[in-house]
């Protein structure tokens, strides 16, 4: 190696201009890429494998039946992959609770989980939906009373349609879950599901659990009213008021014959306003993986923003992998990143105010950053000020409280109620290692046609899966999606909203998991620089709002190249009908720092509690079987620099 490069290198190197250097500096590194290649191309040739293994030295070992996946070589079985449980696990799981207590909710979320992370097929029988076929969905509260018999009648009609299609779900081959969504609210009710399901699915061996869910915080049952009900069929055109006070009625109708889940009716968990469990007779893998799920789980609204780091070094060369630094593009981001935190994710959207005149006058709320360990996250991260604030941890229904804080401590003396005052730090950095970027392995640092040149075999292989292709001694999609899960976890737990400076693949797999897109979808998820995904989950879907924070004439090209199936296309997501805007003031010059216009933009939108304009605004619901029947945001397939694929 060493006469390889000696005769290449100019001796007078450091004698020469600044731009000399650097070109003699890139063909050096060059040449030693090339001897690396030529290295680990000949480790290869001297371990080929032929119906066994055989080396230069003369060792050979007989192995003429070799282990073969089917999936191909470095792939990934998708069957297998977080799937622990046994082919023949069978779970149904009986909602219980009043209306407007989550159950929906955390019935949706429960069978997303064990769809995405576990591959589990699992599937919402929700009662209300076939009362609505049968009965029509604008039904009065009269409707509900237990003493009206015709009501009556038609909402056990309505149970026992979706119990049987639910005996038909579970009677599928294979580990399944059903969840079965309504009230449930007496003990004659659960008793009749228990009898019908072990009657019928007695030869299934199928395991059931109840999940009950218990909300007395009036404040959060207002919100979850205004929120999420009137949105649903059974308002849909009324007068916000009218169907509020309707349906404080309807769930008073409930609340007269309700009969809480006890000890001698089975398996249960009990989620007491979303704070405190009661674990009853739970065993097996599934029954026990709910119930940590549930435990980690709430009903408060709360919101994710995800966005790629600034513009790499590796971006600019077409690379893959690495943990190289910014460029003066990314660096140029990260300032406006930190300039949109600090302005909005730290502010709740605008509330009035009597003090204020009635102007609106957005509310500080505490919020969390993340990112992986890599350096270009970190500095995309560098410009966000981490200054200290003082709040109740117990406003706005406790939705801070997550386990990182003391316990509540609540005094009544003399009459006047004292409350915890905490000490926040805004933003506290967290580097978390299952963010890092899908490790390419022997590919780290290659280029998409570098791997296509030295590697051909291992290119078609990713063309043809890009999920369950696994790089030589890298990862997979399907290794990343394995070591999200805690990730996963932990989004659902917290209650701040959360900022996290991450990487294209790894922020493909939970944009997936959040929108109700199937994991194979994920590979091709449109991620790009430059913009900031705002996701807010709810009872029946999520909410997405993309923010761009750098148009695409701002910069320089970044190189990137990756082929034509590894990118966004049509047939995985389709487009969506988007309004183009920008969220900072645009056209400033990548060279330039920002100008002081776009900084009083933003205290001008501060001011007002409007959001800056958006890119696209898009609503994923989540389908009975966890699919997502939003699609995907969409950009220019074809567009290098926006989305700037690594993966």
């Amino acid at each position: 190696f060493f006469s390889l490069t000696t005769d290449n290198i100019d001796t007078n190197l450091y004698h020469q201009p600044t731009n000399n250097r650097l070109i003699q500096k890139q063909h050096i590194l060059q040449l030693l890429r090339t001897f690396l290649r030529s290295a680990r191309q000949n480790a290869d040739d001297t371990m080929s494998t032929v119906n066994g293994f055989s080396s230069e030295n003369g060792l050979n070992i007989d192995n003429p039946m070799p282990h073969r996946l089917p999936e191909g070589e470095n792939a990934t079985p998708l069957e297998v992959i977080g799937k622990t449980s046994s082919s023949s696990d069978k779970l149904v799981i009986i909602m219980v609770g009043l209306p407007a207590t989550g159950k929906t909710h955390i019935a949706k979320r429960i069978c997303r989980f064990l769809s995405f992370f576990h591959d589990i097929n699992s599937q919402i029988f929700n009662v209300g939906d076939y009362r609505r076929k049968l009965c029509g969905a604008q039904q009065p509260a009269e409707f509900y009373d237990p003493q009206n018999p015709s009501g009556l009648a038609a909402r056990t009609m309505a149970c026992d349609a979706a119990l049987a299609d639910l005996q038909d779900y579970m009677r599928q081959p294979g580990a399944r879950v059903a969840a079965f969504d309504a009230t449930n609210s007496t003990k004659a009710r659960r008793r009749h599901c228990v009898q019908t399901l072990r009657q019928n699915l007695s030869g299934l061996n199928a395991k059931v659990m109840f999940v009950e869910s218990i909300c007395d915080e009036e404040e959060l049952l207002e919100e979850n009213i205004r929120t999420v009900k009137l949105s649903t069929p059974d308002y849909r055109g009324m007068n916000p008021e009218d169907a509020v006070a309707d349906f404080k009625r309807r769930i008073e109708n409930y609340r007269s014959v309700y009969e809480p889940v006890e000890s001698d009716e089975g398996p249960s968990i009990k989620i007491i306003n979303s704070r405190q469990f009661v674990v009853t007779s739970i065993r097996g893998y599934l029954p026990l993986k709910v119930v940590h799920f549930c435990m980690n789980l709430h009903t408060l609204p709360r919101t994710f923003y995800m966005t790629r780091h600034g513009q790499s070094e590796y971006n600019l060369l077409g690379k893959i992998g690495g943990d190289s630094g910014l460029t003066p593009n990314g660096i140029e981001y990260a300032k406006r990143l930190a300039d949109f935190a600090t302005e909005f994710i730290s502010f709740e959207t605008a509330v009035n105010d009597d003090d204020n005149g009635g102007e609106p006058k957005p509310k500080p709320r505490p919020a969390r950053l993340w990112t992986s360990t890599l350096r270009r996250t970190k500095e995309t991260a560098q410009f966000i000020p981490h200054n200290k604030m003082t709040w109740n941890n117990q406003s706005n229904n406790d939705k801070s409280h997550n386990g990182d804080g003391k316990d509540d401590k609540n005094e009544e003396e003399e009459g006047v109620m004292m409350m915890d005052v905490e000490e926040w730090v805004q933003f506290r950095p967290m580097a978390r290692r299952n963010l890092d970027e899908l490790y390419a392995g022997t590919c780290d640092g290659f280029t998409y046609k570098e791997i296509e040149q030295y590697y051909p075999d291992e290119f078609a292989r990713r063309q043809q899966d890009k999920l369950t292709y696994r790089y030589p001694r890298g990862e997979s999609y399907m290794d990343v999606t394995l070591r999200l899960e805690p990730l996963a976890l932990d989004m659902e737990r917290t209650r701040e909203p959360v900022l996290i400076i991450g990487h294209q693949g790894i922020l493909r797999i939970l944009y997936a998991y959040f929108m109700g897109l199937d994991r194979k979808e994920a590979p091709y998820v449109s991620i790009p620089l430059n913009n900031v995904i705002e996701l807010t989950p709810h009872a029946y879907g999520c909410h997405e709002r993309r923010y761009c924070l750098m148009l695409k004439e701002e910069m320089l090209k970044d190189g990137q190249d990756e082929p034509v199936t590894s990118m966004p296309m049509g047939n995985h997501a389709g487009g969506l009908n988007r309004e183009k805007g920008n969220v900072l003031e645009g056209n400033n010059n990548v060279e330039n720092a920002p100008s002081d216009d776009r900084s009083d933009k933003l205290h001008e939108h501060r001011r007002t509690g409007s959001r800056p304009s958006l890119v696209l605004d898009n609503e994923a619901v989540i389908g009975e079987q966890g699919n997502g029947e939003g699609a995907a945001a969409q950009y220019d397939s074809n567009d290098p620099v926006m989305n700037a694929p690594s993966h």
